[in-house]
């Protein structure tokens, strides 16, 4: 297994289809195992471990197309990196929680376990792959074969593993492969932005008035951004681990070559044709077809 990962990060299309939901090969386990309440992303409250009653018998959703109309926002942006068909073919062997109910309150304390562990997978095939990160690929390479190992251990192996410790393993090869990035796409500005504000992490930019700034290379890990105004923002280069894109305008907005966006944060976010990505994702079906940075 760990020697067709490490295959798969060679070719970027074949690395993504492991670490991307594939609701076709899952038991429902996002739609059964997780709690959410009713608010602007969920028109009702329903508890962990309780099916959504939207989720049909063959563990499909019944309003997949309508989801957003029907007040289940909450739903389009949620993305398990590829571990509900982990934990549904591997992990459990293909055998559901209705054919054997009494593994479905194990299984669903499993998937947010393995959610995690994809998570850092997805962010460590990442971080190969940043041109000035070159000196770190032993490094990360390393932690992408501990972590795909985890991802194969027993149900019961895996509910004592301590995640938060291991992620933040992870986290400081992360870092440092931000920095190295980041530092390498600074040089290579001609001319460099003057007087960039140094955001820390976790900065509450909740808001935040940055049409058409430049945030090249900057650092917004883990930055609260909602309903911020990016529209016609440069955002090449910087890193954006974490940080919260709900309702932030990114119409317009260069995110070409920014570092650990992922999906679930674009679905997240307002965008248009014009907002430019890295190449591994894709417009949301949600966002405006005009090209305008209004």
């Amino acid at each position: 297994m760990i020697e067709n990962y490490l295959n798969w990060t060679e070719t970027q299309d074949t690395g993504l289809h492991e670490l991307h939901s594939d609701c076709l090969n899952c038991f429902g386990l996002c739609c059964a195992a997780l709690p959410f309440a009713a608010s602007s992303d969920f028109a009702i409250d329903k508890n962990a471990g309780q099916p959504c009653p939207n989720l049909r018998e063959d563990f499909r959703c019944g309003i997949h197309t309508e989801l957003r109309e029907k007040g289940f926002r909450g739903c389009t942006v949620y993305d398990c990196f590829g571990a509900g068909q982990k934990v549904s073919n591997l992990t459990y062997g293909g055998r559901d929680w209705r054919q054997a109910p009494e593994t479905a309150g194990q299984m669903f304390e499993v998937f947010p376990v393995m959610r995690q562990l994809h998570e850092l997978l997805w962010y460590l095939r990442e971080a190969i792959a940043f041109p000035g990160a070159d000196i770190m690929h032993d490094s990360l390479m390393l932690m992408i074969e501990r972590t795909l190992n985890l991802t194969t251990l027993s149900p019961e192996e895996l509910l004592t593993l301590d995640v938060p410790v291991h992620r933040a393993e992870v986290n400081e090869l992360l870092l440092r492969a931000s920095e190295l990035a980041r530092n390498a796409a600074w040089a290579q500005l001609t001319p460099a932005p003057k007087g960039q504000k140094n955001y820390g992490r976790g900065a509450d930019l909740i808001g935040a008035k940055l049409r058409k700034a430049d945030l090249r290379c900057v650092s917004l890990r883990g930055a609260y951004l909602i309903a911020a105004d990016l529209s016609g923002a440069d955002l090449r280069h910087a890193d954006l681990i974490g940080a919260d894109l709900r309702d932030t305008n990114l119409s317009g907005a260069d995110l070409r070559d920014s570092l650990f966006l992922t999906q679930a944060q674009l679905q997240a976010a307002k965008g248009n044709s014009a907002t430019k990505l890295p190449g591994s994702l894709t417009h949301p079906e949600h966002w405006s077809a005009d090209k305008g940075c209004d």
